[in-house]
């Protein structure tokens, strides 16, 4: 029982790989997404149930959505033909991001992304937004996602900052 949100977790790797070898937006690639998006909140889920979080299972949880995000990205550039603006965005981003976790394996000398509610709703708002392609301008949901994706990013980046021990749970900012 212990092991069954670490499956789920790699279940998510394997799908958003899967991903690349579909074409985008068809029916196929939204089923399989969705089990992409169901997986990562059923293992939570599970693992909070069955008070069997882990460190390990955090971690794999935030490799396999940085696959999914990864695998996204590779796939939907090109359709959605992002402005040099929205790219220099997403590049800071990730670049703030990565100061996070760079921080994190300074002090605490392990690979941290935490689960605050900042990054979950970035999280939610990712996922929704495949599905929203066919509905949306591209460019308004680019905007909502990079404002979102940049206070998460922020925030994150300072928790790491102030924080004088780990906890990858933190919830925010605001919150102790």
């Amino acid at each position: 029982m212990k092991s069954i949100p670490n499956y789920i977790s790699f279940s998510r790797i394997f799908f958003s790989l899967v991903l690349i070898l579909v074409k985008p937006l068809c029916l196929t690639f939204y089923v399989i997404y969705i089990v992409c998006g169901l997986s990562d909140i059923l293992d939570g889920f599970i693992a909070t149930k069955t008070l069997t979080t882990s460190t390990l299972g955090a971690k794999l949880d935030s490799i396999a959505d940085m696959i999914m995000i990864g695998v996204l990205l590779f796939i939907l550039y090109p359709i959605i033909n992002p402005s040099p603006k929205i790219i220099i965005w997403v590049i800071s981003i990730a670049i703030v991001r990565f100061a996070s976790m760079a921080t994190a394996m300074e002090k605490y000398r392990t690979f941290a992304s935490l689960h605050t509610y900042a990054n979950k709703i970035t999280g939610i708002v990712l996922f929704i937004f495949p599905l929203m392609l066919p509905y949306v301008r591209t460019n308004v949901l680019m905007y909502m996602l990079c404002a979102i994706a940049s206070v998460s990013a922020i925030e994150d980046l300072i928790i790491q900052l102030t924080s004088s021990q780990l906890n990858l749970n933190k919830q925010s900012i605001f919150r102790k």
